[in-house]
């Protein structure tokens, strides 16, 4: 089965084909930072029209890649949702109509979803159950995967996610949009021991997150420091260790509770060097492992969304001919696409 993804949920704009047979066949991705980053952040409307602008494009592109024609698709994935909603309309949109004129079906995708299954398109993927966790800018949550489809959710954060939370404290230090990729690289300059901010609720039973009082603890730091490019690293990597540290501490939580010796991590901080250092020494001290796709893949792309949809629509899933998308979507609410295995 072949199958375009569409991507469209914030500030990129992906398209991808994915083969069951063959694995990816091609793939095109066109962020729009440049575009936000006069205003330190996304504007919503400007997001949807630069969709608007970019989407067919990409779509033709990714096409010509492949040495397909429009006509050898046997299916249309596109993301409806979580994500803002005018940018969601316009991929939603795009894909009804395009399987619409071509005779296939469609089908709806969790953007979590894409996130969550976009490691099981590596060479040697997890099988489930497994614990997943979900970490990006907009979402941080740990989850249960009993069987592809079936989600049980453990913890989540109650304010900021990771990613957000990245974002926020490099702008409180004048760090340029986007501000994580940017935190992240200072803290690659940066001392260990120099500064120290808390691990928030680690020493609460439970499998949640708050990352909102860390951005307060570092503001304090930045303005009594001497604000020089040394005390920015410093601070950085100690901003990055707390919250690295946090989620590390409830991802081995959530394997001790399960039973679990499989642990997957997707989303863009996924893509983070010290997260992944961390996590895969952990795991190896528990007899566990991690699993991490490409660097790539962390970020949003159409290849999720064309592999997630691959699935479902194999599993006999698709969408009525009317355009829908959800901006709040509970991701353990989906149908399932397997037999639970425990």
């Amino acid at each position: 089965m072949r199958v375009l993804g569409i991507e469209s949920s914030c500030d990129e704009t992906g398209v991808a084909l994915y083969d069951s047979d063959r694995g990816l066949l091609a793939q095109a991705l066109y962020s729009q930072i440049d575009l936000h980053a006069a205003y330190g952040g996304v504007v919503p409307e400007l997001a949807s029209r630069d969709h608007v602008r970019k989407l067919l494009p990409l779509i033709r592109r990714t096409l010509a890649e492949s040495g397909l024609n429009p006509a050898d698709l046997d299916g249309v994935a596109y993301t409806a949702g979580p994500g803002l909603v005018g940018a969601l309309m316009v991929g939603a949109a795009t894909g009804r109509a395009l399987a619409w004129a071509l005779g296939v079906p469609a089908i709806a995708v969790h953007h979590m979803e894409g996130h969550l299954l976009a490691p099981l398109m590596e060479a040697d993927p997890p099988e489930p159950p497994f614990v997943a966790l979900l970490v990006s800018g907009g979402h941080t949550q740990l989850m249960w995967v009993k069987a592809l489809g079936q989600y049980q959710l453990l913890g989540e954060t109650l304010d900021d996610a990771a990613g957000e939370a990245f974002d926020k404290t490099a702008k409180l230090m004048g760090l340029p949009y986007p501000g994580g990729p940017q935190l992240a690289a200072a803290a690659l300059k940066g001392r260990s021991g120099v500064f120290r901010f808390s691990r928030p609720m680690v020493n609460r039973p439970d499998l949640d997150f708050s990352f909102s009082g860390l951005k307060t603890q570092v503001l304090l730091a930045w303005q009594a420091s001497t604000r020089t490019q040394q005390d920015m690293a410093d601070i950085a990597l100690a901003f990055e260790q707390a919250v690295v540290d946090t989620l590390a501490i409830k991802c081995e939580r959530a394997l001790e509770r399960t039973g679990c010796r499989r642990l997957v991590v997707a989303g863009g901080v996924g893509a983070n060097r010290y997260l992944r250092e961390q996590l895969q020494e952990r795991t190896a001290r528990r007899g566990a492992r991690v699993y991490f796709p490409r660097p790539d893949l962390c970020t949003d792309n159409g290849a999720m969304i064309a592999y997630a949809g691959c699935l479902r629509l194999q599993a006999g899933q698709s969408e009525p001919p009317v355009v829908t998308c959800a901006p709040r979507w509970d991701l353990a609410g989906l149908p399932p696409l397997s037999p639970a295995l425990g």
